[in-house]
Order: C-alpha cells, then structure tokens, then sequence
C-alpha cells in the first residue's frame, strides 16, 4: 500500500515560504514512495462557512464548491498537510477558511457520533503543520496552535501524530531558500512521518 499525503498551501501567494517548504517535505515524501498531492487553497473554490450547523443535521456542507472533494481527500489520506504563513499573528484566511469548513467533521464526530474514519484507521494517520513567519519573536507562531490542533483533531488525527516545522525570521519571497537548517528540517521531517506510517502498518 502506498502513503497517502494530502497537502494544502495556503497561502494567498502562491510559491512564496510556506509553500517552498510544502515543496521540499512532499519531494522527501514521494522519494519515500509516497503518493502526494497540494491543493493550492486560494486557487481553489472553497467558501467561507456559512455558521448554519445544517451538517448537524445533513452530515454533510449545504454548501456545493471544491469542499465535496477534499472531504472525501480528507478521510482518505494518511497524511494531511496544512501549510500557512502567519498573517498578522495567525492563520491565512485561506487556511482559516479550510479549518472552519471542517466543522462539518465536528458534527460528524461529536453530535451525531458517526465515524470520521474506519476504527482500524484510527492512530494510524499524521497531520503536519508547515508554518514560516516574517518576524523573529519565538512567540510568533503561538496563536495558530489551537486552530490547528482543532482542524486535526476533528479529522481523526491524534494530538500526538501532529507534527510541526515551523520557521521564522523569513520574511520576503525567496527567504526561506536562504535558511540554514529549513531543507534539512523539511526533508528529515517527511522520512521521520513516512517511516512512523510504515511503522504502524499504513505501506
């Protein structure tokens, strides 16, 4: 079986740090054997969440955009990918928009108390956090941690199995290239989660 690794970008544009990392975690990955796949979330039709809790209800989005399929991405994939720069101290909107549309999972798991994933699914997926900063505070990536905690937790992936690069004091377009440790970070990141996943019986 081959590693799943679903990843969204998103950022507002495109190619910038956080995504340039994106890029060198899912080169390791697929040299691992993985099968990878971004979605680029600005590119992308997904609409801010209309706060209706119909999914409460419907077990499913009233709404009808680019969200039907990265649900069904969401549950398939092994690995899950959020990469987002920080913007005035937390998420995108873009990726912000992507945590607030799983709230359809929320309803899912908590109040009509149905499965996200299959039972022996369950411990076996990883969620990564890929985050670069402008400024150089150490705090500077604290306020996205719960958001982020909360995306994954309501797709069935552990608090445990989330993993975090997170890089700071890289502020205009091409930085990142020019970090000292980030690609070594990156790629040794993407070996340690395929090599967790093989571990736990996913390839």
């Amino acid at each position: 079986m081959t590693i799943d690794v679903l990843a969204f970008a998103a950022s507002p544009r495109r190619h910038g740090n956080s995504e340039t990392l994106l890029d060198w975690v899912l080169a390791a990955m697929a040299e691992e054997g993985a099968a990878t796949e971004k979605i680029a979330v600005t590119e992308a039709d997904i609409r801010p969440c209309k706060g209706c809790n119909a999914c409460e209800k419907l077990n499913r989005c009233v709404q009808r955009d680019y969200m039907d399929y990265v649900y069904d991405r969401i549950i398939e994939a092994d690995c899950i990918i959020l990469a987002s720069p920080i913007y005035c101290m937390g998420l995108t909107a873009q990726a912000k928009t992507l945590v607030d549309r799983a709230q359809v999972f929320r309803s899912r798991k908590f109040v009509l108390h149905l499965p996200v994933v299959p039972p022996e699914r369950k411990g076996k997926r990883v969620g990564i956090f890929l985050s670069t900063a402008g400024q150089d505070w150490d705090y500077v990536f604290d306020s996205t941690i719960p958001s982020v905690k909360c995306f994954f937790h309501v797709i069935d992936v552990r608090n445990k199995d989330i993993r975090y690069l997170m890089v700071n004091s890289v502020d205009e377009k091409g930085a990142i290239d020019r970090h000292p440790t980030a690609n070594a970070d990156a790629e040794r990141l993407a070996r340690d989660v395929a090599a967790y996943l093989r571990e736990v019986g996913v390839a």
